[in-house]
């Protein structure tokens, strides 16, 4: 049996990731049965970060295999997500899942929009981004497109990066990541 996270946000992008443990490496996945949005976690969260809940729609991320002991400090870094089961027939991949693997993703079904106080922060979608720009252009779109929430109030912090997790990107990432969200995006 092996064990698999489904990785929508930030663990997509693998600096970021190995500042938290240690995967196997991406395989670009989809899951079927769930949206991501942006929405506010918890008042300990000063950003909005990105959430997956159950619904209608799909979801485009990387499955990663890990072992019980990473899985439990990726559960340390996803506080106030709780960690599900997808099944395998939700799941559209390269990768040979089995019946018995175990694959969970982090939800939250009851996240607040972002606001002022908690907005969309743009270290943490660039930090997104480079990561859904290592598997391609056109997995990055998909991330764009398949993300609810975009109105929300977002703060450039890129000056003065305010997400704790930023990693693997760099200023060359930044005209290619602000070109693909200017569709969806009205301040940067």
């Amino acid at each position: 049996m092996a064990i698999y996270i489904f990785g929508y946000g930030s663990l997509m992008n693998s600096a970021s990731r190995q500042l938290t443990g240690q995967t196997s490496a991406a395989v670009p996945s989809i899951i079927h049965g769930f949206r991501r949005s942006w929405g506010k976690i918890d008042d300990s969260y000063s950003l909005s970060p990105l959430v997956v809940a159950r619904g209608d729609g799909l979801v485009n991320g990387v499955l990663l295999k890990v072992d019980q002991k990473e899985l439990i400090e990726f559960d340390r870094r996803e506080r106030g997500y709780h960690r599900v089961a997808v099944m395998t027939k939700q799941i559209e991949s390269q990768l040979m899942i089995q019946d018995e693997d175990e694959v969970w993703v982090y939800i939250k079904n009851d996240a607040v929009p972002p606001c002022e106080l908690s907005p969309i922060m743009q270290t943490y979608v660039d930090t997104v981004i480079a990561g859904c720009l290592e598997i391609s252009e056109q997995f990055a779109l998909q991330f764009v497109e398949h993300t609810i929430g975009w109105h929300h109030p977002l703060e450039n912090d890129r000056h003065a990066p305010k997400y704790g997790n930023l990693a693997g990107v760099t200023t060359e990432h930044h005209s290619a990541i602000d070109r693909l969200v200017a569709p969806v995006i009205t301040k940067l």
